[in-house]
């Protein structure tokens, strides 16, 4: 099956790629949602100590999600990871119930009984599943598309792994059954090149990820995981094929995180050179220029929209901060086992 790389997306072709100028403002947004959101869990984590508990942040891949979700209708479902707040609130999750998970508050997504890993659930969205297990999504999204087949609808099931899940056997189990039932199930793999401190290419013998997506028979396709509009792009035509029923499709994002694995992890085992050529490439410094050189909007639109953002994170602080704990008596009304 042919792999096709999607990176570079020429300005004059935007058009009959379906992003307009709504569309790029609109992703430029929920970029700037993400990073406010995460920068403010790391300080009330690391600076205040409000937030405990594991902490794993999306800097620097918010234009995968934001890409991603621009291209998904609203009844798809998305299954994400422990690095799953960017996904949540690209799909609309609002910010009130996420953070208040993060705080361990009933008011929380997960009403405070999952803290930051699963935090990302939240099924009036279309947010089905927060897997903390590395490539366990990917099994359970088979699944859901099986269901959907067999529901006979045009909805497609959105799976989000990194390079790390591709070493895992429930990855190619997935993608095998999938492509062998020609489910309707888009693979997304953020490459940030790291499984924790371990390199892709030390754990791979295989050319790229994608040539081993690819090797399963589904429609592979690799974008700039820093470049809202090249994921856009890879999105939208991987969910062409699969809703005209030609079985799953695979995308290969590669990206960069700003941190390292987790808020306790400093990253010193990457070279400060790649750090600091990736770092230049900030995805939301990338579509800022795109918008204000093509003149959809100006500086002062760009403040507006950071003032909004910035009083819409510091109001689901207040209700975090203001919410109740869970009861102990409710505890047990969420044990299924």
């Amino acid at each position: 099956m042919t792999i096709t790389d999607l990176r570079s997306i020429p300005k004059e072709d935007y058009p009959r790629h379906g992003l307009s100028g709504e569309r790029l403002l609109w992703m430029l947004r929920k970029m700037i949602e993400i990073r406010r959101f995460e920068e403010k869990a790391e300080e009330l984590y690391l600076l205040k100590g409000q937030i405990t508990g594991p902490l794993h942040l999306y800097l620097g891949q918010e234009a995968v999600a934001a890409g991603v979700m621009s291209a998904l209708e609203r009844e798809d479902m998305v299954l994400t990871t422990y690095r799953g707040h960017g996904h949540a609130i690209a799909k609309g999750v609002p910010m009130r119930p996420l953070m208040a998970e993060l705080f361990g508050k009933s008011t929380g997504t997960c009403k405070g009984l999952s803290g930051s890993m699963h935090a990302a659930i939240y099924r009036e969205r279309g947010v089905l599943f927060a897997s903390a297990i590395v490539a366990g999504g990917v099994p359970i999204a088979t699944g859901v598309a099986l269901a959907m087949k067999h529901r006979g609808t045009r909805n497609v099931a959105t799976v989000f792994f990194g390079d790390g899940a591709v070493n895992i056997g429930s990855f190619h189990e997935g993608l095998n059954l999938a492509a062998v039932w020609g489910l309707p199930v888009l693979f997304v793999c953020e490459n940030n090149l790291y499984a924790m401190s371990t390199r892709v290419e030390e754990a791979m013998s295989s050319d790229s990820i994608a040539a081993r997506a690819s090797s399963y028979g589904m429609k592979t396709f690799i974008a700039d995981g820093n470049d809202a509009a090249s994921v856009y792009v890879a999105t939208r035509k991987a969910l062409e094929g699969i809703r005209r029923g030609e079985g799953p499709a695979f995308l290969e994002c590669r990206t960069y995180k700003m941190k390292g694995h987790g808020v306790y992890d400093k990253a010193e085992y990457r070279p400060q050179e790649e750090e600091a050529r990736w770092l230049e490439r900030d995805p939301i410094e990338i579509l800022k220029a795109k918008v204000l050189r093509d003149g959809l909007i100006e500086e002062a639109g760009i403040e507006k929209i950071e003032a909004e953002v910035e009083e819409t994170v510091g109001e689901s602080v207040d209700f975090s901060v203001r919410s109740p704990v869970l009861a102990f008596e409710e505890l047990e009304r969420y044990v299924y086992s």
